[in-house]
């Protein structure tokens, strides 16, 4: 486990088993921010709880954490693609892709009163080296869709694109649906979820 000072803020970064000692706080930390546009989840702790442990069971999976004094402010995730549900993985199948190349970034997730502080590149970073570290030849995440006229989307909302492309990620033309209680829902609905890939070799 590794610890890094960031101005007042501290950070740690959890791997494999490890992961099982923030898995409470970081279940709520995904809860808070997933509430808002344009994720909407309405979540449940237990669930949370119950979906993180995957993290625990590969000592090449990553779970890197931000805090503020004891408070757990924001967190990035990734893992091997094969450890990923069927749902996330079934589309890069289907295309052929070796899933024992491609490492998955699961979320960046970071409340509102710390944006803008350049966490986000070092999240990146922080992913990026443990995939290449262990060679894995393409990095890959996926982007929740909404429509433009979403009725709870902000007026200063902005999308993550311009950020993700300066970091070397293109958007594919593959996506894959999965679903969740969205906060305005009384039952859950199938969401688009689009990839974005980069290759390292």
């Amino acid at each position: 486990m590794d610890s890094i000072g960031i101005g007042e803020l501290n950070s740690k970064t959890y791997f494999g088993s490890q992961v099982g000692e923030i898995i409470s706080q970081l279940g709520e930390l995904r809860i808070s921010v997933f509430h808002d546009f344009p994720y909407l989840y309405d979540g449940d702790l237990e669930y949370e709880k119950n979906y993180l442990k995957v993290y625990t069971k590969d000592p090449r999976s990553i779970v890197h954490v931000v805090f503020d004094n004891e408070r757990a402010i924001g967190a990035t995730t990734g893992m091997p693609l094969s450890l990923e549900s069927d749902e996330i993985k079934e589309p890069f199948q289907a295309l052929d892709f070796d899933l024992d190349n491609i490492y998955y970034f699961g979320e960046s997730i970071l409340l509102n009163d710390y944006r803008g502080r350049g966490l986000g590149h070092q999240f990146f970073d922080i992913r990026e080296k443990q995939a290449l570290k262990y060679g894995f030849e393409i990095t890959a995440f996926c982007s929740v869709v909404r429509p433009e006229d979403h009725p709870l989307k902000p007026a200063n909302y902005r999308p993550n694109d311009v950020f993700w492309k300066k970091r070397g990620y293109t958007k594919q033309d593959f996506s894959c649906k999965m679903s969740w209680l969205d906060r305005n829902e009384i039952e859950e609905t199938a969401k688009e979820l689009q990839f974005w890939m980069k290759t390292w070799k």
